[in-house]
């Protein structure tokens, strides 16, 4: 061995070790950074080198359309220190002279940390010289954001104080989840746009155009230079009125707990207009509430039952074969349809025997209709599924909602085969599929004259308060049926809520119009009588009869207890219509004051100076001109005429017991404590009773007891 190798092979080793060691080192703490400390490290990153950077464009609001603001993007923030940026701005000393106040502060705005765990964490970050320390761990609305900044060093700028932010757009709903389904939702990163309802329909009117930036060092600074800037969103303004949706969602939802039922709808549209001012679509959920899970109100396909008893009347009235007087006989409330039994609900009863067109259609006779449509339209039933067509009762809306539904009406030309059966059990319900808004836009073109618009969920564009663009009412067809048929038809669903079995859905205020539904929910193959045998209860129809200003349909589906159109769903519908007529159909009270009327109130005996002079401030005709001029009281009565108050002075003697029959407490009391009497009073309002009869003697120091009720 040559002398000193040994030595040699023992320094290259030590340096070989060493030099492993650092590769070692260095590997490991790139994968620390690659992995573990990424963010920490892009976070830093994108505070000193920013290219191209998108700034997001401020979505726009959805708007009721009475000027409720009900979706809108409000900033939050997660909040930051950099403990570096202190301590080179000599501000150290500073944050830890304020840090009791700081963390107090912070305890006030977030009281579900104290104090003391706001002093421990920020000391911890300041111990890690940590440059993008999280303060909260949760994002903070703008409100309390402007709090934190008004805290001792927190209120310097981000390179003196250390504190800094990251802002998220959020969208928000301030009527919680009231119009939720027609609202529709956005992702939670909202980069990814909107997933369903107006959000996502208008998706590309609401979000506007992002910009872009860049960061650029200047005079030793580094600011941020805006190469594009965003342009925000527009504002869409809806036809949900919030007074309207709430009072359907509440009628509703009570009467769905009250029945346990699976789910329902309500909608309200405007007649002339068809803006939708209220969409409610509830479904039980797991915890036994309800929630807008699905816009089942334009998307769930189902048997309408008896409401389409009007369409299928309506046919056979355009067509000439009946007329509202028309005799069919039901018997017994049975009967054979090509070998399968009709029945109608009463059949248990004896059926109706010997009914109208009017009748059938007040009493949903199933018979009724059945038998009038197989009789004139079994030979040829393409001429029953043609006149259907010709209202338009199917013609696709295209409302522009993800997932909505058309009607489903397949005459013989659609169905490889027609069966004998298939038209009378159409004509009742049956073998059609409707979402309930279409059914309701065909009610509310009866109650439209006849003119069948397109239901609008949405009226204007808007941006900075300025309309843009306004979406006219549509007409889907001018002219459903002749004035005759319409008239006839009217007159009938009229008479279905005053003589049939729709007087739940009726209102002693107003005049109510519409038709039940009670149908079977199908299960698919199994069938309509496989286990429990579900059913669907409607009632749709429209308000005031006279003059329709609304209309609205109600559907419940899997109601507990006897399923009834009338009852479970009317009742609903009355409730809805009787709030909605109070709050947004009442009467200028100045209309209905009669000019040549003379109003005199009722006015109190007593002190009738007193009441003189509130009568002439009010310029109501009164006989005071006959008062005695002065300022001490006159006791007298008031009586009430047709043209003016009539005040009487009484004559009053000191050894006697006044009358205050008819005077209000305060004088009573005046009056009779004047003359030396104790005075105990029970009740409220005018005294009718004194246990001391009036005119007789009086005696210092009696109680006097006085009964006084409105």
């Amino acid at each position: 061995m040559i002398p000193g190798q040994k030595y040699i092979i023992r320094r290259y080793t030590f340096i070989l070790l060493v030099v492993t060691l650092l590769i070692i080192a260095v590997i490991g703490k790139a994968a620390v950074i690659m992995f573990a400390e990424r963010q920490y490290w892009k976070d830093v990153a994108d505070r000193f080198v920013r290219e191209n950077v998108t700034i997001p464009a401020t979505r726009g609001n959805i708007i009721s359309s009475d000027g409720k603001l009900m979706a809108s993007s409000l900033p939050e923030y997660k909040i930051f220190m950099d403990f570096v940026a202190v301590k080179n701005a000599n501000n150290d000393t500073t944050l830890m002279n304020h840090l009791t106040e700081i963390c107090e502060g912070l305890h006030q705005i977030f009281p579900d940390k104290s104090a003391r765990e706001f002093r421990r964490h920020i000391l911890n970050g300041r111990k890690k010289k940590s440059r993008n320390y999280q303060l909260y761990p949760k994002r903070i609305s703008y409100i309390e954001y402007k709090e934190v900044k008004k805290l001792p060093v927190f209120n310097l700028n981000k390179f003196k104080g250390g504190f800094h932010e990251l802002a998220y757009n959020q969208r928000k709903k301030p009527f919680g989840s009231l119009a939720a389904r027609t609202l529709g939702d956005m992702y939670p990163d909202m980069s990814l746009g909107a997933k369903n309802g107006i959000e996502l329909t208008y998706d590309s009117i609401l979000k506007g155009k992002n910009g872009i930036t860049h960061r650029q060092k200047v005079m030793n600074k580094y600011l941020d230079i805006v190469d594009i800037p965003p342009v925000d969103g527009c504002d869409i303004i809806t036809t949900i009125d919030v007074d309207m949706q709430d009072i359907a969602e509440k009628a509703l939802v009570d009467q769905l707990k009250n029945l346990n039922a699976q789910s329902g709808v309500a909608i309200v549209m405007e007649v002339a207009s068809g803006e939708v001012k209220a969409n409610v679509n509830m479904t039980r959920a797991g915890d036994g509430n309800y929630y807008e899970m699905r816009n089942n109100a334009v998307s769930n396909l189902m048997e309408p039952g008896s409401t389409f008893k009007t369409a299928s009347i309506m046919v056979a009235l355009e067509d000439g074969y009946i007329t509202p007087d028309y005799v069919v006989d039901t018997g017994n409330g049975i009967v054979n349809m090509h070998g399968s039994n009709m029945k109608d609900w009463n059949w248990h009863h004896g059926g109706y025997g010997k009914i109208s067109v009017t009748q059938i259609l007040g009493y949903s006779s199933n018979v009724g209709v059945s038998t009038i449509i197989d009789k004139f339209y079994g030979s040829n039933p393409q001429k029953f599924i043609d006149g259907l067509r010709r209202m338009s009762i199917d013609t696709p809306l295209h409302l522009g909602f993800a997932g909505e539904a058309s009607p489903r009406i397949l005459g013989p030309k659609e169905r490889s085969y027609f069966a004998k059966t298939t038209l009378p059990w159409m004509s009742i319900g049956y073998e059609t599929m409707f979402p309930p808004i279409y059914l309701l836009n065909f009610y509310n073109a009866i109650a439209n004259n006849g003119v069948m618009v397109k239901p609008k969920f949405v009226k204007a564009i808007a941006k900075n308060g300025d309309i843009l663009k306004e979406f006219p009412t549509e007409t889907v067809n001018p002219k459903i049926c002749s004035d005759t048929t319409l008239q006839q038809i009217q007159y009938m669903l009229q008479k279905v809520v005053s003589d049939g079995l729709a007087k739940q859905a009726g209102s002693k205020q107003f005049h109510v119009s519409g038709k039940t539904g009670t149908a079977q929910i199908s299960q698919g193959k199994q069938g309509y009588k496989s286990g429990k045998t579900k059913y669907l209860v409607s009632f749709c129809g429209y308000f005031p009869s006279e003059k329709p200003q609304y209309s609205c349909i109600v559907s419940i589906e899997d109601p507990s207890g006897y399923p009834s159109g009338g009852v479970q769903a009317g009742s609903v519908f009355s409730r809805i219509a009787e709030r909605i007529y109070a709050k947004h159909l009442y009467k200028d009270l100045a209309q209905a004051k009669d000019s040549t009327a003379i109003m005199i109130p009722d006015v109190k005996n007593g002190d009738i100076r007193e009441a003189a002079m509130v009568l002439n401030t009010l310029d109501i005709h009164s006989n005071s001109t006959s008062i005695p001029a002065g300022h001490n009281p006159v006791w007298g009565r008031v009586t009430r005429t047709a043209n003016y108050a009539d005040l009487k002075k009484t004559n009053s003697n000191e050894r006697l017991v006044p009358n205050v029959k008819g005077m209000g407490a305060k004088d009573a009391v005046f009056l009779l404590e004047s003359q030396g009497l104790h005075v105990r009073l029970s009740g409220m309002g005018k005294v009718t009773q004194q246990s001391i009869p009036p005119g007789s003697y009086l005696h210092k120091g009696q109680t006097i007891i006085l009964t006084l009720k409105h």
